[in-house]
């Protein structure tokens, strides 16, 4: 077990969750909102072996440095890469502390964020925002059948995107790291890039968080009268194209402004942001607790082992 454990923020957990982390410290302790700066959470974490944090804190190596005690950091968070981490991962790994983190727990989500805001667009459902009668992307309503939509990165979420615009009778491209046997299979075809932005009406970008993909090259490639999704946690582009770009006869959607990159473009009046995460169902919480102790009872297992072998 650990000696104490310290969720530094709200992260997420189902009551029953919280109450299961009893289970596997000594002593818990739960703040429930987010600490102002590095002091604060060293404060915080203090004598702790245990800490939890979500997406909202970033944990680097000038804290871990204060909190000697410190052997586990679980992120309630997705975690793809060091480089994308709000945890200096390489700084814990030097030091003996182990990092775990969860991802693909709030997908089912954002793939109907997606199909609803599309949706909404073509038929022209709702009220623009402001506050005017939205009308079809189109002139007339539109189903999302023949639709050329191209995915950019085909990973987890995107191929379930993906998946589910086919199953509505989109065309589906896409572009990634590499070209990937199970999207043939299904019929999505690969393009470069540039390409993929020329030839497709309705891009959808979900990447890794800090990767930047669209640059003033690819917006030309895009071109006027597009419609582009971002569905990751940060922004896939460079800010001053996309403004450019945005001031043509095109439409942008996010969920987050965090996935805008900037709240000045909130009121724009091409810009669709519901700034919240879709992905934050009462299901995906569901599952982030499974998974975020499903972590920590591996880690406690492993700790218990050498204890035993000592």
């Amino acid at each position: 077990m650990f000696q104490k454990l310290v969720a530094i923020e709200p992260v997420g957990l189902i009551p029953s969750a919280e109450e299961a982390l009893h289970h596997h410290a000594n002593e818990v302790v739960m703040y429930k909102n987010i600490p102002s700066d590095e002091k604060e959470i060293a404060s915080r974490i203090g004598d702790a072996d245990a800490v939890l944090l979500s997406y909202t804190t970033t944990l680097g190596s000038g804290v871990m440095a204060k909190c000697r005690n410190l052997k586990y950091i679980g992120m309630c968070c997705s975690l793809y890469s060091p480089e994308s981490a709000n945890v200096d991962i390489l700084y814990a790994q030097k030091h003996g502390i182990e990092v775990k983190g969860i991802r693909d727990y709030g997908d089912e989500g954002v793939v109907e964020y997606v199909i609803s805001e599309l949706v909404r667009c073509l038929h022209g459902f709702g009220q623009n925002p402001d506050g005017r009668e939205a009308q079809p992307w189109d002139g007339l309503p539109r189903e999302i059948t023949g639709l050329k939509a191209g995915i950019v990165g085909l990973g987890k979420l995107g191929g379930m995107i993906a998946d589910g615009l086919r199953f509505l009778g989109a065309e589906i491209t896409y572009f990634a790291r590499s070209e990937k046997s199970e999207a043939a299979a299904k019929g999505y075809k690969f393009m470069p890039l540039n390409e993929l932005l020329t030839h497709n009406e309705v891009i959808v970008c979900s990447l890794n968080k800090n990767t930047v993909l669209l640059h003033e090259e690819q917006f030309r490639h895009l071109g006027n009268r597009k419609l582009l999704f971002n569905v990751g946690l940060s922004p896939a582009w460079d800010e001053a194209p996309f403004a450019e770009w945005l001031a043509g006869d095109n439409r942008c959607f996010c969920d987050s402004v965090g996935a805008l990159g900037d709240e000045k473009f909130l009121n724009h009046p091409n810009v669709r942001c519901m700034n919240t995460s879709s992905g934050r169902t009462s299901q995906a919480f569901i599952r982030l607790s499974e998974k975020v102790l499903g972590n920590i009872k591996e880690t406690v297992r492993g700790l218990d082992g050498e204890r035993v072998k000592r």
